[in-house]
């Protein structure tokens, strides 16, 4: 854990936020800010209603709120942990806040969706298994730890793939979530193989560049991936899809080699069998957001 991490303690008069991501429901970040410190977070936008002056990543408010009752609020509805935390940072051995949400949350007649990057997800097994819809994604975008290690301060890939076999091999529905997307250092093809036997789920998602951390990351391809600057500005500067859209059918192949159902912007629950996970295409946010994982896309212009 890191010192110089700023941690402070904050009351909340509600944990339960109702949201429109992708699939609907309900966001629950039991903590403010991410230690994970992803140079690509789109959540870094939370800083500004933080009061924190410390840089996205070095800092951490602990949320504190009281008991979650009347769960019957909550049946039907997609539940969400972590949309702009991760609620198994490094942080969460000492303060158990996302344990003491599932303890609070045992019983609820919803999908439960939990989104990590770490492998502490492993310590509470004993809890979701008391839950009858409950799914657990991990981010993973490389198999490089050298590129991962530039990213993001969270666990390694190996840690990740473990903690993804230990938890399906427990019977837990599992997502590799292959985001975000780097053009040309993203290899899907070498992921999917390596985590066909051990999810029921891959979903896809594009780097989406947008704020503060743009320059940051157009300075990072420019420096260290310079042959693929040029790919970048045409991405990025230009708004060119080309890239994306022949990626999907490169994703919609592969599905279709390896028998896999391969959908759009949908995630019916249940388990796919083994080997054969549905692949998810959620490329650009902006066409899936707050469509309540209907597989309709909310297209401001025809053709992708």
């Amino acid at each position: 854990m890191n010192k110089n991490i700023v941690i402070r303690q904050i009351q909340v008069k509600d944990v339960m936020t109702k949201s429109n991501p992708p699939i609907g429901g309900y966001c629950v970040n039991p903590y403010v800010g991410c230690t994970h410190g992803c140079k690509y977070c789109y959540a870094s936008f939370m800083k500004r209603f933080t009061g924190h002056t410390e840089e996205w990543g070095m800092f951490l408010d602990v949320k504190n709120w009281q008991p979650i009752k009347n769960l019957d609020k909550f049946k039907g509805e997609h539940i969400i942990v972590g949309t702009v935390t991760d609620g198994y940072l490094p942080e969460e051995a000492k303060y158990k806040n996302t344990r003491k949400l599932l303890e609070q949350l045992v019983g609820v007649d919803a999908e439960l969706l939990i989104c990590t990057k770490s492998d502490l997800v492993v310590r509470d097994l004993d809890l979701l298994k008391k839950f009858d819809k409950v799914t657990v994604s991990w981010s993973i975008n490389t198999l490089d730890e050298g590129f991962r290690s530039d990213m993001d301060d969270s666990v390694s890939i190996e840690r990740k793939l473990k903690a993804m076999k230990e938890v399906y091999n427990a019977g837990i529905r599992t997502v590799c979530f292959i985001s975000p997307v780097f053009p040309g250092i993203t290899d899907f093809n070498k992921i999917f193989k390596l985590v066909k036997d051990q999810c029921d789920l891959i979903w896809l998602e594009n780097l989406n560049l947008r704020g503060g951390f743009k320059g940051k990351i157009m300075d990072y391809i420019k420096e260290n991936h310079p042959d693929l600057y040029p790919l970048y500005e045409k991405i990025y500067k230009k708004k060119d899809r080309s890239y994306f859209e022949e990626l999907e059918k490169e994703a919609e192949q592969l599905a279709k080699d390896n028998d896999c159902p391969f959908v759009d912007n949908e995630t019916p629950y249940g388990r796919a069998e083994k080997g054969h996970p549905v692949i998810v295409d959620y490329f650009y946010h902006e066409d899936v957001r707050g469509s309540n994982n209907t597989g309709k896309r909310n297209r401001k212009q025809e053709g992708r």
